[in-house]
């Protein structure tokens, strides 16, 4: 497991909830895979206590980006092949589940909506960050899960996506599949605003798979 250098003063918690710190540092790729999570550290660096410190890395545990190995303590999660495959499945057969609700409920001003976020995730490959750049991704994804009219659906796919990957400079490790990730995004909107959902549920398939 790798170590992490924490330097002073940075990350102070400014009453924010240290399990979002943690959380933020994580997806930056501030904190890689692997990455041990010394306590002591962790407090120094977000200026806050221990149990908030402990309350966070078990929240995050709990969502498997930080595991807890007994006797060795915490470690950024690093997920393995078979989990991921696993997990794509289970993200295939619920999102393409919902795909003819999602374009039966796609309204219009629903499209431009959809169209705005792709258009936002193409300025941040050019000029985002790479968190903003999967806040980006992530806000254009579940807007469209939004259309399919099921809130929990849409709070369970968003938590299972994080199983993939605790840091997304993993999801996208070269400049190709970024801009692919771009094209993708508009045949989605593309297949909705033509009612195509069966193309919605191979594009979508598609989208998982590769990323």
């Amino acid at each position: 497991m790798a170590d992490v250098v924490m330097e002073s003063g940075q990350g102070v918690s400014n009453g924010r909830d240290v399990t979002d710190l943690v959380l933020q540092d994580i997806l930056a790729g501030v904190l890689l895979p692997g990455t041990w999570l010394k306590q002591i550290d962790l407090e120094r660096r977000y200026k806050c206590t221990r149990p908030e410190v402990r309350r966070a890395l078990d929240r995050l545990a709990q969502k498997r980006l930080v595991e807890h190995v007994p006797n060795r303590g915490y470690h950024v999660y690093e997920p393995d092949g078979r989990r991921a495959r696993e997990v794509s499945e289970i993200r295939i057969i619920l999102e393409t589940a919902i795909a003819e609700t999602i374009v039966q409920n796609a309204s219009p001003g629903d499209i431009a909506t959809l169209r705005g976020l792709a258009e936002h995730f193409d300025f941040m490959v050019l000029n985002g960050t790479m968190l903003e750049l999967y806040e980006a991704n992530l806000a254009f994804h579940r807007q469209l899960l939004v259309l399919g009219g099921n809130q929990e659906m849409v709070d369970l796919i968003t938590e299972i996506r994080q199983r993939t990957s605790s840091a997304p400079v993993s999801q996208w490790r070269t400049r190709a599949r970024v801009e692919q990730s771009s094209r993708e995004h508009h045949l989605m909107i593309d297949a909705i605003e033509a009612a195509d959902a069966k193309r919605l549920k191979e594009l979508v398939r598609q989208h998982i798979l590769q990323g």
